[in-house]
């Protein structure tokens, strides 16, 4: 039993807001049995004078309160050399809702007390450049082991993620490590690349005829096989469940289908944005699940190319060939749905409606950055980057200001590094340079002024601070100090 299944009391606790962050019932443990803890409720809670909160502190004990106020170095390189300490967490044993790795590991900061999967990867650039090999090889080694107990990687360690993923970066995991232990390591991880695999095709050749989705597979117009994000549950998330409910309570969508969109939108990680609404300036509108996004499915062209390479290294011609030519149907499939020669970028598709989302967004940056534009559409969309999206503090996420996290004026170190890793790849080294140099000296001014490097970054004004989302701005922070020490070291220090 876990704490989300303690009904009517896990209900009682979120929706009567005892924690002002949801998140932090579900990382409770309880001090002793789940069931009796529930019987004590039944049987006290009608009683005169009972205090709610009073019981949780009972029979619960909190999450540790994370540190916040990091001792602040005299350069922002020193910091993140000294926060790979403070943000490091030894193997685990079985507490509460926490699924136990058996290697040592880094958490973003903040509420994120725990490991997360496509924030781990712009982590792991860091470590690379920090010389800590031996930790990005223990997180591989850690998603390795989830892949094997759970059948994929979670979205985070916990119970409560169960159900749901999140972009898949395994593969590219795995080519860092190659770049420091040479082609050997490949094999070592290919049974986990190929259930991962799997599991994003689950049940794709039980489709028949008639079927336009399953799980995380989606028919295309033409009959080709692209992905969307998928939650096994149709239930408010347990660590968001206030404002699930509250969403709910405000929207036209049946219940269940609402809830599925949203934790399709959360395995994204781009929780929220417009790009997931049929009105951009509604959420109760969300429809994550009707959407195919270019850049999850360029995340697993990487993917099936990698499965095809350790193949080809090892001999094996035919199931060499057939990943590669599952990753060329990928390809030309994106291409196909996703570039519009019109308002040369690309876009998501809409599967419900049958054409493109009008939604401009730096997932366009991702056919750049894994290698699938042609070097027409990447000049075009470089135009378009430089124009429309470059900002003071770096490359914003959307055009769209709606109050979401994941849209303008925000911007989030993930995306400024696929977008200008991205624009290198195809020789538009001015604008990657531009953009970097931007982030770098955002970065360093709020370094500067607050002794933080935080989770998002206003990136229009570079005097305010990032909002927007379910939570307040957390500071640590994983994967930006991952991807602002990478830039340092490709591009050095702005003067």
């Amino acid at each position: 039993m876990e704490i989300f299944n303690l009904k009517p009391l896990f209900e009682d606790v979120q929706l009567q807001r005892i924690f002002p962050d949801g998140k932090t019932f579900v990382d409770c443990i309880p001090k002793k049995d789940l069931p009796e803890i529930l019987n004590d409720y039944e049987s006290e809670k009608a009683k005169n004078g009972f205090d709610l909160k009073q019981f949780i502190l009972k029979n619960f004990e909190l999450p540790l309160i994370p540190e916040s106020d990091f001792k602040k170095n005299k350069n922002v390189t020193e910091h993140i050399e000294s926060l790979w300490t403070a943000l490091t967490r030894q193997p685990d044993t079985k507490k509460g809702s926490l699924l136990p790795l058996p290697h040592p590991y880094i958490v973003p900061g903040g509420r994120f007390r725990e490991i997360y999967y496509w924030d781990s990867y712009f982590t792991m650039l860091g470590l690379q450049a920090s010389g800590r090999a031996d930790m990005v090889e223990n997180m591989v080694n850690n998603f390795s082991h989830l892949i094997d107990t759970v059948g994929y990687i979670p979205n985070g360690n916990r119970s409560y993620y169960i159900g749901r993923s999140q972009p898949p970066f395994f593969s590219f995991m795995v080519t860092l490590l190659r770049e420091k232990s040479g082609d050997k390591i490949l094999n070592r991880f290919l049974p986990q690349l190929k259930k991962e695999y799997h599991f994003w095709m689950k049940s794709s050749e039980a489709m028949s005829e008639n079927d336009t989705a399953i799980f995380h597979v989606v028919k295309m117009p033409g009959g080709e096989l692209l992905n969307r994000y998928w939650d096994e549950h149709e239930t408010p998330r347990p660590e968001s469940y206030r404002e699930d409910v509250e969403l709910a309570h405000q929207s036209k969508q049946n219940e269940q289908t609402l809830y599925r969109h949203l934790r399709a939108g959360a395995a994204s990680g781009w929780d929220y944005s417009s790009r997931w609404f049929a009105d951009e300036n509604s959420f109760d509108t969300i429809h994550a699940t009707n959407i195919v996004p270019v850049d999850l499915n360029c995340l697993l062209f990487h993917l099936e190319k990698t499965i095809g390479e350790i193949y080809a290294l090892n001999k094996y011609g035919k199931k060499s060939e057939a990943y590669f030519l599952l990753a060329e149907k990928r390809k030309q499939a994106i291409l196909k749905y996703c570039w519009n020669k019109e308002r040369h970028f690309y876009f998501d598709y809409d599967l419900a409606k049958g054409k493109q989302t009008s939604a401009f967004s730096l997932a366009a940056s991702t056919p750049l950055f894994a290698g699938i534009a042609t070097e027409e559409h990447a000049k075009e969309t470089a135009k378009i980057l430089k124009e429309k999206f470059l900002k003071p503090g770096g490359v914003v996420t959307t055009l769209q200001t709606t109050g979401q996290q994941w849209d303008a004026p925000n911007g989030w170190a993930p995306l400024q590094w696929m977008t200008i890793i991205g624009l290198e790849n195809y020789g538009h080294h001015q604008l990657a340079a531009e953009i970097a140099k931007r982030w770098i000296q955002l970065n360093n001014d709020v370094f500067n002024r607050t002794g933080k490097l935080m989770e998002k970054y206003n990136v229009v004004d570079t005097h305010l601070e990032a909002g927007g989302g379910e939570y307040q701005g957390q500071d640590g922070f994983g994967w930006t100090n991952g991807v602002l020490l990478a830039l340092i070291k490709k591009y050095g220090m702005p003067i």
